[in-house]
């Protein structure tokens, strides 16, 4: 669902850089809706969307290679502000005239920062003497005409520049990064004094304008809702019911045989209680389980479990009183992630994005498309559901599919979800759950030789994973205390038929993703 008409945006262009969503969330903090656009978009394009402003962003490339990524001409153009950052910041010099080349002393992490016009609009009353985050190859050497030098460092003679003329501003650091102190209030104020944003997009507005919006999409129509108990679905479904009421709307679960130990009871007991609406509950676990036979490449599964999910809907949707739309709650870092822009690689196809069919009969309604999980839970909160749903950790779509690797059987299903309710109860037990942004089993296709009660087994070792984030875009290896992690091994070790090890993934993302596939 693109923002409401009356909704002011920002637009931030990929050059494909890790950074690119935290610039995204950095605005959105700021209360000001944004949205990440791929490098290559036309400026009529952009010029038809009416943003307040443009945000270039960092990336791998060097402006001066013959296939570095470009942005189109025209937006200089357009008298529409525009941000560069790192790259963006080299691309809008070179572009426009400047002079950029490799730095003979490159600059990595934290770096001084010396503000040359304590007047500029955004570095006004920081002081002259600035910690900022580098992470740069290249140095613009000359700003283009028009522009001038705002900030140095010692290896970098442009750390910033600016023409207030025509409202163009670039900046060599990453202020989107909590390592930059000032950065979020430099973004803020370039939304607020250069692009004039109101910066009104609150929880409460987004509520109001999303259910107008699924009004106006749905019509007279039946509306189909798809629910797992999670906090995504969920929100989706008060929505669809502030906007349309109960008689329009049916909600669905789908028991895909790949939920956690008693999830299937607690989703049907959390929504009767929260929602005065009708809950078809199907049993596909059979059907699931079926499809998924001898698969093992974890593309392929996350395909297999979305297309099979839109086909039981279809196959519903007409009994459940002639449904014509299908509302999910598909989540901005799902879009990114399925390979949202050309700089954006496709990390993995998820299964309510990439893993929809072409052909299918339902009208998809996605009135979260564009939030973080952040976002989501304070839209949650406003709506009035519970802290128990607003604060349930993510769960994935193809659930425990994604936490086998290889294939999926009954027997390795079992083994992963009582490691799986194990490492909850354990999480709960220490009092770390609201901390934690996800922790889970994880079962690999390996064995290994382990000895148990004096004699050798050749038995599966489980993963465990449990990890912080703001939005899963990054996220960094959660440090559980020794003792939890101890009485999560014994426990598994003891617990579980057919483990003999436990081990601890201590890797960040990137270079991982949170989830094993």
């Amino acid at each position: 669902m693109p923002q409401p008409p009356d909704t002011e945006t920002v637009l931030v262009i990929d050059f494909g850089a890790q950074y690119t969503q935290l610039i995204a969330r950095r605005i959105r903090e700021c209360h000001v809706f944004c949205e990440i656009i791929p490098a290559d978009t036309p400026a009529e394009q952009i010029a038809r969307r009416q943003p307040k402003g443009i945000v270039l962003s960092g990336g791998p490339a060097s402006v001066y290679e013959p296939n570095a990524p470009r942005a189109d001409m025209g937006i200089y153009q357009l008298g529409i502000p525009v941000l560069g950052i790192c790259y963006g910041h080299q691309l809008m010099s070179y572009q426009l005239g400047g002079v950029v080349e490799p730095s003979e002393r490159r600059e990595y992490g934290r770096t001084e920062l010396t503000v040359i016009e304590p007047e500029d609009p955004l570095f006004a009353d920081f002081g002259t003497r600035l910690t900022c985050w580098m992470s740069h190859g290249d140095k613009v050497l000359q700003p283009p005409p028009g522009f001038q030098v705002t900030a140095v460092t010692e290896s970098t003679p442009v750390a910033a520049m600016a023409d207030p003329a025509r409202r163009f501003y670039g900046v060599q650091f990453h202020p989107e990064v909590h390592h930059t102190p000032f950065g979020k209030q430099l973004i803020d104020r370039f939304l607020k004094r250069v692009c004039g944003c109101r910066g009104d997009w609150t929880p409460g507005n987004f509520v109001e304008q999303a259910a107008e919006e699924i009004r106006r999409q749905v019509g007279d129509g039946h509306v189909l809702v798809a629910v797992s108990g999670g906090v995504d679905s969920m929100t989706v479904a008060a929505l669809v019911y502030r906007a349309i009421g109960g008689e329009r709307l049916t909600c669905v679960f789908v028991d895909h045989g790949l939920l956690r130990a008693g999830e299937a009871e607690q989703v049907r007991e959390t929504f009767s209680r929260l929602f005065p609406v009708h809950l078809v509950y199907v049993d596909a676990r059979e059907r699931f389980l079926e499809r998924l036979k001898g698969v093992e490449d974890p593309e392929q599964k996350r395909k297999i479990i979305g297309e099979t999910f839109i086909r039981v809907f279809e196959e519903h949707a007409d009994e459940l009183r002639g449904c014509e739309y299908l509302a999910q709650g598909t989540l901005y870092p799902d879009v990114i992630e399925s390979g949202a822009t050309k700089h954006s690689a496709t990390i993995k196809t998820h299964h309510n994005v990439g893993g929809l069919p072409p052909d299918m009969r339902l009208k998809v309604i996605e009135p979260l498309r564009y939030l973080f999980k952040d976002e989501v839970r304070a839209v949650a909160a406003e709506l009035g559901l519970p802290e128990e749903v607003v604060w349930r950790q993510p769960f994935p779509g193809p659930g425990l599919a994604v936490r086998i690797a290889g294939e999926v059987t009954p027997e390795r299903l079992e083994m992963v979800r009582a490691a799986d309710k194990i490492v909850l109860e354990e999480i709960w037990r220490a009092g770390l759950m609201r901390e934690i942004w996800q922790s889970f089993a994880v079962l690999p296709a390996v064995r290994s030789v382990g000895v148990m009660g004096d004699q050798r087994t050749y038995a599966h070792p489980i993963v465990v994973r449990a990890v912080v984030s703001e939005d899963a875009m990054t996220a960094d290896w959660a440090r559980l205390p020794y003792e939890v992690l101890e009485r999560i091994s014994n426990r598994i070790v003891g617990e579980v038929p057919g483990v003999n090890r436990v081990l601890y993934d201590i890797t960040s993302k990137p270079p991982a993703t949170i989830e094993w596939e």
